[in-house]
């Protein structure tokens, strides 16, 4: 066979095989999370994940939509469906394997917060077990700490927590660092303050696992690239 012509066939086979990824339409959804995800009041999506996010897809030339849901709810969809990812994700153990992943895009410390007139005092996370905690349904924090035996006194969604444990009806508030004093100050909540970091984890996007490898090595590809170029910082900067 003609060397020019195995060639021609190969390249017609990139360029289609190119042009099809670039083509797709990933459909990204992710919550309320603030800092890192949030909608603003002229209905964008933005935060320091979100940011990253579109910059990423942007440079990467992968089409994209993206949608404010509920965590249970976004999960699930990238969880079920082809063309589907949920971002920020915590990368646990258990979550490993259910999905394809491109990150990390940032770090997110585990804290629990305490009212700052308290006299709670944590060395360690078996400290905390004696008081009551509050978390929300779903999330990889309380998740976490009901595998290491906690019992959480549960809330639909985070924000409420800052009221609940400022009115004394939870003891210790587990949460993200950046998370809980953001909500805090929506609700007019400032006598919180950290009583232990108990876990150091980061947040990625997480693809449903029939994902193409291509577009996994592609996004992951071109995330390194922007963390070498200090784009990363730039956008977490902004947030500050």
């Amino acid at each position: 066979m003609d060397m020019r012509y195995t060639i021609s066939v190969c390249w017609i086979f990139y360029i289609l095989f190119s042009s099809s990824l670039s083509a797709q339409t990933f459909q990204l959804k992710t919550e309320n999370y603030p800092p890192f995800n949030l909608g603003n009041r002229d209905g964008e999506i933005i935060g320091i994940s979100s940011e990253i996010v579109k910059v990423l897809f942007e440079r990467a030339d992968v089409k994209y939509e993206m949608e404010l849901l509920p965590w249970q709810r976004a999960y699930r969809l990238a969880l079920e469906e082809a063309d589907h990812a949920v971002f920020s994700t915590t990368q646990t153990t258990q979550r490993q394997p259910l999905f394809k992943w491109v990150g990390p895009i940032v770090d997110n410390n585990w804290v629990f917060l305490k009212r700052a007139n308290s006299n709670i005092i944590l060395k360690e996370l078996d400290d905390a077990k004696k008081y009551r905690v509050g978390g929300y349904r779903g999330d990889a924090v309380a998740l976490y700490l009901e595998s290491k035996g906690f019992r959480i006194d549960y809330v639909p969604k985070d924000y409420h927590n800052s009221r609940k444990l400022d009115r004394g009806r939870i003891d210790l508030w587990a949460t993200g660092q950046l998370l809980g004093p953001y909500y805090a100050r929506e609700n007019g909540v400032e006598n919180l303050e950290e009583a232990l970091i108990f876990n150091k984890t980061v947040m990625s996007i997480a693809f449903n696992i029939n994902t193409d490898d291509a577009i996994i090595s592609k996004l992951n590809a071109e995330l390194e690239l922007m963390k070498s170029q200090g784009d990363l910082d730039r956008i977490k900067d902004k947030y500050r």
